[in-house]
């Protein structure tokens, strides 16, 4: 990518709303990008770049919402994504790129009309249940960097309030996009230009985070949901119909 062209301005426009995305909800900022990235860069770029951001953002939010992260789910939820990860990988460099990226899209328009139908799991997070939720979103964040829909979908679909939901989704990104990177870097799949676009993307996506941190301090838990889901299902609908 040339960085003086308009591609490089519509990253950096994707990049600040996914910003505020992740420091409003926790989530759903790769949601964001990969559909629109997946065009400009290509799927296997997409990913590289998505990640590296992620986990720069994923230090910047940890310190303000570690104490209220349930390790209980979470820590075997992320074991579970980094041992599935590889075979992401493989799909990754497997797969049409075309077909991965409305591959995203239609996870993204999925999972979001499930929530906003109301779905919920009343039970108790059974370690089976949070074993596969975690073995799926690996395989997802290896090959599509969308390793969030499911975990979306599982830990936003209980009674648990919004503040919880949010250190939970920072919690699980910390462990697992650490053993994304690890494995993408053995594997060579992230590169110097790679890296460049993402330290290109990055001040604004933390300033993004850091507004939106500011703004959930001040939302309720209906204006939460709402906003998440709404911009995750507008996003899915982009990459489905462009």
């Amino acid at each position: 990518m040339d960085f003086l062209s308009p591609e490089l301005l519509v990253a950096l426009g994707v990049a600040a709303a996914a910003g505020l995305m992740r420091g409003f909800a926790g989530v759903g900022s790769g949601m964001l990008m990969a559909p629109v990235f997946a065009i400009l860069f290509g799927p296997v770029q997409t990913v590289a770049v998505i990640v590296l951001m992620e986990i720069v953002v994923t230090g910047q939010l940890l310190p303000g919402v570690r104490r209220e992260i349930d390790w209980k789910v979470i820590a075997p939820m992320g074991a579970a994504a980094a041992c599935l990860m590889p075979v992401g990988s493989w799909l990754l460099v497997s797969l049409d790129p075309d077909l991965i990226a409305r591959g995203i899209a239609l996870v993204v328009v999925a999972f979001s009309v499930l929530l906003m139908a109301g779905w919920r799991y009343e039970g108790e997070k059974k370690l089976w249940a949070t074993l596969g939720v975690g073995a799926l979103s690996g395989v997802l964040m290896a090959s599509t960097s969308l390793g969030n829909p499911p975990v979306m979908a599982y830990l936003l679909s209980s009674r648990d309030a919004a503040a919880t939901n949010r250190a939970n989704f920072t919690g699980y990104f910390a462990v697992t996009l650490v053993a994304l990177i690890a494995m993408m870097a053995v594997a060579g799949l992230i590169d110097g230009r790679a890296l460049l676009t993402a330290v290109a993307l990055l001040p604004v996506f933390m300033a993004g985070a850091w507004i939106g941190s500011r703004l959930f301090r001040r939302s309720s838990e209906a204006l939460y949901r709402r906003v998440a889901l709404g911009l995750l299902l507008c996003v899915g609908l982009y990459g489905l119909l462009r």
